[in-house]
């Protein structure tokens, strides 16, 4: 029996997509699936022996970023099939099989991929959580334009049409935040996870405001400083490197996160609300921007399986891996320790350490646009970015952008921003029909 033969036995001879393996043999799709356009590779033996030793998500991850299985076509039908678990898939009878054809050696295990992530310590303590960031973020500021574009915004766009530029798009969203806050001339914002700069720095150059950003990527602290300098803003905006717990010169009169309590965990949640909370003055507004996931009628509401279910992360590929952050893939190679929360979540811990929330707009499809344009800003420079940060980790941002895309689609993905004021006396100090909309 030859490769591609067992690949098909084990689908039971419902083959959804076509499969060329590194023996030379070929089996083509015996069922009508929307995959039916796409070639599996399986380029070494390789392949095998990482799914034999770490059945499920992991070892199928493992193979596709070292290059032992490729992909030839479009990703998006991948994302489509509902296949069983692959530990199912690998039962004794078909393991015995597979390995009457590659051999007992093929057990052994090998070295994962060297940009698989590494970060040590207590998860969510601020020495993990920079390296956790580190591992995303301090890749390359080229691949990131790369991929981008000249705004350098990482995080949902606001476009008015589909037609909208990325460019034109992402300054709508920056503008949008703006004027949710109400930022005026001689205000203060802190900008919390402040990326490159785009935020702070259109509060400063429109909205006249003076701006403290933190992150805790070294790349990114000094190409915003940069772009403050080259904008001409330098006196209104500053950008540490810093955590956000480590902030201690507040109160500001308002504050973004646009994208970053992604990175914060469920049981740090609490204390991240409450540092926004002593940061803010009362009167001031606070706006989240985060990335979440539904939550199914079919989860039990009871609190301690809410409670784990919030710690999943739904993003590329559909898989949901038993680690407890959810996707392996995702955990291992995109946004180590990063965990989504349902927005009925954020919305009561928001609420529960006394912030009223005022406004809560879903970007769902926005964000799916904005993604489909960064896939393909990385599929017109795909050999560049191998140059630029190893054909591993082009890989890798291939297919979670991809599977992210088709996440927000079918709404297994979601994104909210979700507008806060610290009371003054019981009052909100919001008019009484406000009008956020960019006028462009």
């Amino acid at each position: 029996m030859n490769i591609a033969t067992f690949v098909a036995t084990v689908f039971n001879n419902e083959l959804p997509f076509r499969v060329e393996a590194y023996d030379g043999s070929v089996a083509e799709p015996t069922v009508v699936s929307s995959a039916n356009s796409i070639t599996i590779k399986i380029i070494r033996r390789d392949a095998l022996t990482r799914v034999l030793t770490h059945p499920g998500e992991l070892g199928l991850a493992r193979a596709y970023v070292a290059g032992d299985i490729d992909v030839d076509g479009d990703l998006d039908p991948l994302f489509e099939l509902k296949l069983p678990p692959l530990r199912k898939l690998l039962n004794a009878n078909n393991l015995r099989l597979l390995l009457s054809v590659v051999g007992a050696s093929a057990l052994k295990p090998i070295a994962p991929p060297s940009i698989e992530a590494k970060q040590h310590g207590v998860i969510h303590s601020k020495a993990r959580d920079r390296q956790a960031i580190s591992h995303h973020y301090d890749v390359s500021n080229r691949f990131y334009e790369m991929v981008l574009g000249p705004s350098m915004t990482y995080s949902c766009a606001v476009f008015s049409n589909p037609e909208d530029t990325l460019e034109a798009a992402q300054a709508r969203k920056v503008d949008l935040v703006a004027r949710k806050l109400d930022l005026k001339p001689g205000m203060r914002l802190l900008d919390v996870g402040s990326g490159w700069g785009a935020m702070g720095i259109h509060a400063a150059r429109h909205f006249g405001a003076t701006v403290v950003g933190v992150t805790l990527s070294e790349q990114q602290q000094k190409y915003a400083t940069e772009q403050a300098r080259l904008t001409g803003v330098s006196d209104l905006v500053k950008f540490r490197l810093q955590d956000f717990r480590d902030v201690k010169d507040g109160p500001f009169d308002a504050i973004s996160s646009i994208g970053m309590s992604e990175h914060v965990g469920r049981r740090s949640l609490e204390n991240y609300t409450h540092t926004m909370w002593d940061l803010l003055k009362p009167g001031g507004r606070f706006l989240n921007h985060a990335i979440g996931r539904p939550l199914s009628f079919e989860d039990d509401p009871q609190p301690s399986k809410l409670a784990a279910f919030n710690r999943q992360m739904q993003f590329a590929l559909g898989l949901r891996g038993p680690s407890k952050t959810g996707s392996p893939f995702i955990d291992r190679y995109v946004f180590p320790d990063g965990e989504l929360h349902e927005v009925g979540t954020m919305v009561t811990m928001f609420q529960a350490h006394g912030f009223e929330v005022r406004h809560l707009e879903s970007l769902r499809e926005h964000y799916a646009i904005t993604l489909r344009q960064w896939v393909d800003n990385l599929t017109k420079r795909f050999d560049e970015a191998i140059e630029e940060v190893g054909v591993e980790r082009a890989r890798v941002w291939r297919l979670y952008m991809a599977g992210s895309a088709v996440a927000f689609e079918r709404h297994h993905l979601e994104i909210h921003q979700v507008l806060n004021v610290r009371p003054l006396a019981g009052q909100s100090e919001m008019p009484l029909r406000p009008s956020f909309e960019p006028p462009f």
